[in-house]
């Protein structure tokens, strides 16, 4: 009797662990997951999901990677296995946030893909996260293989619609002032900005003004020598139709492609998600 006993418990317990092991399984390759990567005295929060080539995504100015949830969502169902590291200053991602430039938030990058052991990885950056994408890309030129810029502003921005942008994403301004601004510059006509009306972190986005305003253009302007996808909301005045093409003009088109994404402006990937996952996934079969 004890030996049947032993028996069958024994067999439970093989089932048991069969079927642990193949729901993780189910989860790692479609569930979302969160940890925490450290290295000297910065810890970066990693939001993961999906399995594959990996892409990195890097939200805008002030904002949090959570943002991205749609695009990623899209983008881990089509077969990739997609990374948001959440800004210094969120979550629980820490660190120094006076005295640095965008190769810290480079290497906040490096980090999380030198943790993932992936090989080199795409990088997506929204607006801000497109400085951050491509100093990555100049500083560890072999964690990457490609850079996607989504709302990134042209070379020489129009200085009335940087003024703009500051006011907009800034949390202390007057609310009615802060909409006309999303209006001009954020969100196509007929497009809601109020979901932009919160969400902006103050010292989050004071710390990545420090990083940008003290990191010359050229460090960064050029993301290395990778293949760059250019996706651009056709609305956006921080990228107008005059300067559309200026990436190509300036490194040709067997490094650029651009894409011209309707009914949106800079805010693109939460006014046309769906449009943005799409165009990243053609680009990322391709390369």
């Amino acid at each position: 009797m004890g030996r049947w006993i032993f028996t069958v418990m024994s067999s439970c317990l093989s089932f048991c662990m069969l079927f642990c092991m193949l729901f993780c399984e189910i989860c790692s390759a479609q569930g979302r997951t969160r940890e925490v990567v450290r290295y000297g005295d910065v810890a970066i929060e990693v939001i993961a999901e999906g399995r594959g080539p990996v892409v990195v995504l890097l939200p805008s100015l002030g904002r949090d990677s959570e943002e991205f949830d749609p695009v990623a969502k899209r983008v881990a169902a089509a077969g990739f296995r997609v990374l948001r590291p959440q800004p210094r200053g969120y979550g629980r991602s820490t660190g120094p946030m006076q005295n640095i430039t965008l190769h810290d938030f480079a290497r906040d990058v490096a980090a999380v893909l030198e943790h993932e052991h992936a090989g080199p990885a795409v990088l997506a950056g929204h607006a801000f996260g497109h400085f951050v994408a491509k100093m990555t890309a100049v500083d560890f030129p072999q964690l990457v293989r490609g850079v996607i810029l989504i709302g990134a502003a042209q070379k020489k921005p129009d200085p009335a619609v940087q003024q703009s942008v500051a006011i907009a994403t800034d949390p202390t301004q007057p609310e009615a002032e802060r909409m006309k601004h999303l209006k001009l510059v954020f969100f196509a006509p007929g497009n809601d900005p109020k979901s932009w009306l919160t969400g902006f972190h103050s010292s989050v986005r004071a710390a990545e003004i420090i990083a940008r305003d003290a990191t010359p253009q050229q460090e960064y302007y050029s993301g290395g020598t990778v293949p760059l996808l250019d996706i651009q909301g056709a609305n956006d005045p921080y990228k107008p139709p005059s300067a559309a093409n200026e990436l190509v003009e300036e490194f040709g088109r067997s490094r650029v492609t651009v894409v011209r994404i309707h009914h949106a402006a800079h805010a693109v990937i939460v006014e046309q998600p769906r449009a943005v996952a799409d165009e990243m996934v053609k680009w990322l079969r391709q390369h």
